[in-house]
């Protein structure tokens, strides 16, 4: 089955998950309509700090549990139970669509993913095949159990971004300085967007599949984009992100576009074709609306580390990123980054509860 064939099975999901999360919070957010209250989700939010989820996942590797449906659906369950967030996340990683079509690699506990022969040569493109549906087959069938399990409350999809898969590729592992990655972005512009050319076309198989099988919306992770110049972004990056936000754009699902450190590229990021921009700490949510420009919806973006200081300061930091975002057109509370493993969980769910308070009381009155 081709990436690009849509079982007439998957689609009949798709329609009735859109049907069953059309009024939440979090899309209409999305879509930069009014809200009953600041919808609220967290990257990372599916595991990480939880008990239930260290326990779950006791003695089986991150990929492993990736690749299983039913650990998959529990884990990415587990903070909507707890949180009462807004959007539930899939649980997965950005590496999975990368080991379904054979890259040799796997994800070290306090390392992230190593891949053991990094694509260095024009030869080791042939190493990226397309990635078909089949490939993920335990990606659609967690899916469609998930969105049963989730009735009204929105999944959100999501793929690695293809300048990030790049660097991770490259240089074997996580990077401080992506050196190999702007050695070879530099040195071999040709073979650069051959490389990103394919990784696009993976990444947007991915989507399609998380789409297909009832995600009510699709983030696009760029990891590491905050380590380029706008010009290199623009000139090297931009256009293979452009090209997996259009491919999916007919399915009329919300495209959220991510990356940490990326304050100087929200304008390109935006451009690139998301609805909604994720925006990190480090960049005040009205400053991050003008940089960005009208017609797109922000995410975020209370600075993680907040979470471990007393309730008050928590209370206080949340009320900075709300009056912050009182002039955005759509406004999806998030953190600048993902939860922390040391968070204490119940912190997170005094937040989730404080900003859906407060922003209740701030809101017109909107019927859902």
């Amino acid at each position: 089955m081709s990436a690009n064939e849509r079982p007439s099975g998957q689609h009949q999901t798709g329609r009735a998950a859109a049907s069953a999360t059309a009024d939440s919070a979090f899309l209409r957010a999305c879509r930069r309509e009014p809200v009953p209250h600041t919808p609220v989700w967290f990257m990372r939010q599916a595991g990480r700090s939880l008990p239930e989820y260290r326990k779950l996942r006791e003695g089986i590797a991150m990929l492993d549990s990736c690749m299983r449906p039913d650990l998959a659906t529990e884990i990415t369950l587990q903070p909507v139970r707890r949180h009462r967030v807004d959007a539930a996340v899939y649980f997965s990683d950005i590496v999975v669509p990368l080991k379904a079509i054979g890259i040799d690699l796997d994800i070290k506990p306090g390392v992230g993913p190593v891949v053991e022969r990094p694509i260095r040569t024009r030869a080791d493109l042939e190493r990226l095949r397309p990635l078909d549906p089949d490939d993920v087959k335990y990606v659609t069938e967690a899916i469609g159990t998930l969105v049963g399990e989730l009735g009204a409350t929105p999944l959100i999809g999501f793929a690695g971004a293809p300048f990030t898969l790049a660097s991770y590729l490259i240089e074997g592992g996580p990077s401080r300085n992506h050196e190999h990655t702007k050695a070879l972005m530099y040195g071999d512009p040709a073979f650069w967007a051959a490389l990103l050319e394919r990784l696009a076309d993976i990444t947007t198989a991915f989507l399609k599949v998380q789409i297909e099988a009832g995600a009510s919306a699709v983030q696009l992770f760029d990891s590491w984009a905050g380590a380029l110049a706008p010009a290199d972004y623009r000139r090297s990056v931009l256009p293979a992100s452009s090209k997996v936000f259009a491919a999916v754009a007919g399915y009329g699902v919300p495209r959220i576009h991510y990356g940490v450190g990326t304050g100087e590229l929200l304008g390109l990021l935006g451009e690139a074709g998301a609805d909604v921009v994720g925006v990190d700490w480090r960049v005040p949510l009205d400053e991050a609306a003008r940089r960005v420009g009208p017609g797109k919806a922000l995410q975020g973006n209370l600075d993680p580390a907040v979470l471990f200081a007393p309730r008050t300061a928590v209370e206080a930091k949340a009320d900075e990123v709300l009056e912050a975002a009182r002039g955005v057109e759509g406004h999806i509370f998030n953190l600048g980054h993902g939860v922390l493993p040391s968070t204490d969980p119940d912190a997170l769910t005094r937040l989730v509860e404080y900003v859906h308070t407060q922003s209740a009381s701030r809101a017109p009155s909107v019927k859902v």
